[in-house]
């Protein structure tokens, strides 16, 4: 499973932790401004917005988890198991299967409003990008630097949300998580007051009781819960070594530890991988389950007018400072 979020201080971030119990060996991988990116069923795409982000290339095609392009807008794909319905193609639609979204959308969209006028037009398709990598089930969010959406394709249809907290998670649906939140208005930064009865004498015994009952397991509805909670009450300074900080500190909150989530056998969910974009300097960050280290890879140090990708292995080894 996985949690998506995004947070602004001077400038604007987007990320995610990816939580599964396999890997693919993703790679950092940028897309420069000529790669052509082919569609099953729609035109090729030859001159586009450059891309980075993290992605299994397959067949020189970036199949890409989460990313942004050189305009500031983000994309993710999570994990929407039981929910995700797609389709079959539509006559006057953009026929886009689910693993093309993120290239369709950041290929051709600077920020939120234009993406939602591609959204009027398309249909994600349940094609398959071969035999075997059939088509994963996701729902998607969508930021530029002051808003976000989610996209949900289920039985009834494709459903588009104005996600104000900037916050994505897994089943179950959009909605149903932010009504959910309700359940939860209580919970204060602040030291509580004793609003259980004015009869006996209740009294704080530790720091952080206004947040008792905060949820603090591992399912994907109390991972939407608390890193909301999280980030919306998170200060942070304007650096761009705080705010990074601070952004891999949110998501660390819930981070998947290994041996907590058994999957069957001797496999166990976690969080593979960690990622930090900053969206106005095209700056991708990253952390690894092994590493805690924060890697960079900056897309504008790259020939963003070429033609093949660039990717570049995550360095998974623990990085130590000896410091005697």
């Amino acid at each position: 499973m996985c949690t998506a979020i995004t947070y602004n201080t001077k400038d604007h971030y987007f990320g995610r932790n990816f939580d599964l119990e396999y890997s693919y060996q993703e790679t950092v991988t940028i897309t420069p401004r000529n790669y052509i990116f082919k569609f099953k069923q729609e035109k090729e795409i030859t001159n586009h917005y450059a891309i980075i982000g993290m992605a299994y290339v397959a067949n020189d095609y970036p199949l890409y988890y989460d990313a942004i392009n050189e305009k500031g807008l983000a994309m993710a794909g999570l994990n929407f198991p039981e929910n995700a319905v797609y389709q079959e193609a539509i006559k006057d639609k953009n026929n886009i299967a689910s693993f093309e979204f993120i290239p369709w959308i950041l290929a051709q969209c600077t920020n939120i409003d234009e993406a939602k006028k591609l959204l009027e037009k398309i249909n994600i398709t349940k094609m398959n990008f071969s035999d075997d990598l059939p088509a994963s089930p996701l729902h998607w969010i969508i930021a530029d630097k002051e808003k976000s959406l989610t996209v949900e394709c289920i039985k009834e249809g494709l459903k588009i949300y104005d996600n104000p907290v900037g916050v994505l998670t897994n089943n179950p649906t959009f909605d149903i998580q932010m009504f959910n939140l309700n359940n939860y208005l209580s919970l204060s930064t602040e030291k509580p007051k004793n609003n259980f009865s004015q009869k006996i004498n209740l009294n704080t015994y530790s720091r952080g009781m206004g947040a008792l009952g905060l949820p603090g397991d591992l399912s994907s509805a109390s991972r939407f819960v608390k890193a909301t909670f999280t980030k919306l009450n998170s200060i942070s300074g304007d650096s761009e070594s705080a705010s990074i900080s601070q952004f891999f500190e949110i998501l660390g909150s819930v981070n998947q530890q290994r041996g907590c989530v058994h999957m069957g056998d001797n496999k166990y969910e976690i969080t593979i991988y960690s990622s930090c974009c900053n969206l106005d300097k095209g700056i991708y960050y990253y952390t690894t389950y092994e590493n805690r280290q924060i890697t960079a890879v900056n897309m504008f140090k790259e020939n963003l007018d070429s033609y093949d990708l660039i990717s570049y292995e995550l360095i998974q080894n623990q990085q130590i400072l000896n410091q005697n």
